[in-house]
């Protein structure tokens, strides 16, 4: 979790902001509490209202120290982006959002801090629609922006909640079983000796392992774990973690080196990388242009090999290659930013394609493009969406690892961090966005054919649906929830299915039919018409269609009621089962003058909601509920006209 301030240097800003929440003081240096200005990192954490904990890296919010903000993002799967209500957006908001944006980190809270500073409720309202203005198009569109007083306490319990919320929304984190620890901090512990810290990624550290520092390659041995001042045997990715080292000085270690397991990466000196160009960088990105790289919480000198272009103009995308002046230990899919080192400037970043030992490519070839294309899409995210895609239905994880060879547990990861791209419609049950498109038109086809060839239904049965779609009943209905939150179809009150917006069509023969039928049960509600004497006054379309309305129950094969008798005969049932433990079908029948056909009917029919149950020529209390009876309240369809 990252906090990261734009807005200004007075009390009642950032850092004042965490204090509230965390009840620690993030600046440690004498330097930060005299200029009130942080100036390097600062840590914390607190414990959300939902009982997870959650870590802070305090970063320095203004433009002089914007490297030192730069070591403390890596890692990060949030951030608290705070601005001044007082001041509203200014230049270093623009480029700390242009960072959050190019790392690509998921989600995040907006503070609006001092707030007990502004008087004027129409200042705030365009502070506010500032800053929707600044964040559209970025990682930030639609994230909460929680108006806050650090000096009252005004917000801080909302925007608690918002932090909560966000983070719920965040995707599990990947263990890869190959640990990586940027280090940001460096100290060393009177009897202890080194302790290193930073944010732990893709695997687990553990008492007693052995580490390895890279890029120097210096190897010792974790002696002691620590999350937020708690011993651990184990830490688990995703978690700010303190490792104590034995057998490195604390001379050797420095803020940049990764902490690994020993031989699991090797540092790159040349990474092949996709670069996005910020529209309001000041000038065009040349060939050969010396560079300064920050990748987690490293930052190097680099030259610039432009691939595909001598020149990449502000708001354009390209392939590079960065020569390091010092080797520098990522891995695929590492995010990094680029800034020229004078006059500094953030000019752009991307995601690193090709590190290890890369080629030196020759320019302006499109077969090597057309190969680092390739490469982005030989991951196994690419891999198993290339297979959904294919295949065009959901399906499974196990299906996935069968066709594409890839693991379980990494077809599950991939998966869970794929979700611009796949949809789950249960919990084993997966389609990308592409192919639940084709589903969806195929869904909204079937239903138009449908109700083509019945307008007087208001759709069609789900055990329809899934023959004609050849899909099993579970991965239907996770289609159809899906389809109806999307507003393609709608869920009728008996549970059949139509086209979104749909409106039953009828004749003007079938509307006097209707009537005919509402008038007929009215006038004889204890003895109604048989199923065969309706379909005579209507027809067996409209009756069909009435009963699929809610409007008629058909108890039997012969037998018809309207909801209302049918709660009169079951409030009549209840109240003689109460009095007497038990009803026969002569009790009913004499209770409402109706005939034996009827009250043999109900009876039976109580019992098979379990309402009632036999008891030789008798019916008693049985294990179900009254509330299982179709409701009275049935809603009329829609009609068109």
């Amino acid at each position: 979790m990252l906090v990261i301030g734009t807005a200004g240097h007075v009390d009642h800003g950032k850092s004042t902001l965490i204090r509230a929440i965390t009840g620690i003081d993030p600046d440690r240096l004498k330097e930060e509490k005299a200029r009130q200005m942080t100036i390097d990192l600062g840590f914390a954490w607190f414990t959300l209202p939902d009982g997870n904990l959650v870590g802070v890296i305090d970063v320095p919010g203004h433009r002089d120290f914007i490297e030192n903000m730069l070591a403390g993002v890596g890692g990060i799967n949030a951030v608290l982006f705070v601005i001044a209500a007082d001041e509203g957006v200014m230049p270093q908001t623009r480029e700390h959002l242009a960072i959050i944006d190019l790392l690509g980190i998921p989600t995040g809270v907006i503070a609006l801090t001092k707030i007990d500073l502004v008087r004027d409720p129409d200042w705030l309202d365009l502070v506010q629609v500032d800053i929707l203005d600044a964040i559209s198009g970025t990682v930030l569109d639609g994230v909460p922006i929680v108006p806050v007083s650090a000096r009252t306490g005004a917000g801080l319990a909302e925007l608690q909640t918002a932090l909560s919320t966000q983070l719920a929304t965040l995707p599990p984190v990947i263990d890869s079983g190959k640990p990586r620890l940027w280090i940001d901090r460096v100290f060393s512990v009177s009897g202890f000796g080194t302790v290193v810290t930073g944010t732990l990624l893709d695997g687990t550290l553990t008492v007693g392992q052995e580490i390895e520092l890279q890029p120097s390659g210096l190897r010792g041995r974790i002696r002691g774990l620590q999350t937020h001042n708690q011993a651990l045997e184990t830490a688990l990715p995703g978690s700010r973690v303190a490792v104590n080292i034995s057998g490195i000085e604390k001379r050797d270690v420095h803020r940049g080196h990764l902490l690994t397991l020993p031989d699991t990466i090797k540092p790159s000196q040349r990474i092949s990388a996709r670069f996005h160009h910020l529209p309001d960088s000041s000038r065009p990105l040349r060939h050969n242009a010396e560079v300064k790289l920050f990748c987690g919480a490293a930052e190097r000198l680099a030259r610039v090999r432009l691939l595909d272009t001598d020149s990449l103009a502000p708001g354009a995308n390209g392939w590079l290659q960065l020569e390091l002046t010092e080797p520098l230990p990522v891995v695929k899919g590492d995010r990094y930013i680029l800034r020229y080192p004078s006059p500094g400037e953030t000019i752009g970043g991307g995601d690193m394609i090709q590190t290890g030992v890369a080629p030196r490519y020759r320019r302006n070839r499109p077969e090597v493009i057309a190969a680092l294309e390739t490469m982005t899409r030989s991951t196994p995210i690419e891999l198993v969406i290339q297979t959904l895609n294919a295949n065009g239905l959901p399906m499974s994880v196990a299906q996935l690892s069968n066709i594409t060879g890839l693991n379980g547990e990494v077809v599950s990861t991939v998966l869970d961090t794929a979700s611009d791209a796949v949809i789950v419609l249960n919990n084993d049950l997966w389609v990308t966005q592409t192919s639940l498109t084709v589903l969806f038109k195929r869904l909204s086809r079937l239903l138009s054919d449908f109700h083509k060839a019945e307008p007087l239904r208001m759709g069609i049965r789900p055990e329809s649906l899934a023959q004609q779609l050849n899909f099993a009943s579970p991965t239907l209905e996770a289609l159809l929830n899906l389809a109806v939150q999307r507003e393609v179809v709608t869920r009728t009150s008996t549970g059949s299915v139509a086209s979104y917006g749909y409106a039953v069509q009828m004749t003007k023969a079938q509307r006097t039919g209707i009537e005919r039928l509402r008038e007929a049960f009215a006038n004889a509600p204890y003895t109604p018409p048989s199923y065969k004497e309706a379909v005579g006054l209507a027809s067996e379309a409209v009756v069909i269609a009435m009963i699929e309305w809610g409007e008629l129950v058909r108890l039997a094969p012969e037998v018809l009621l309207t909801p209302g008798v049918l709660h009169e005969f079951a409030a009549a049932t209840e109240q003689i089962l109460a009095a007497d433990g038990q009803i026969t079908i002569k009790a009913l029948r004499d209770r409402f003058a109706t005939s034996r056909k009827y009250a043999q009917a109900i009876l039976e029919y109580f019992d098979k909601l379990g309402i009632t149950r036999r008891w030789d020529d008798d019916h008693v209390i049985g294990s179900g509920d009254w509330s299982h009876l179709p409701r009275d309240e049935h809603s009329y369809p829609v009609v068109a006209p």
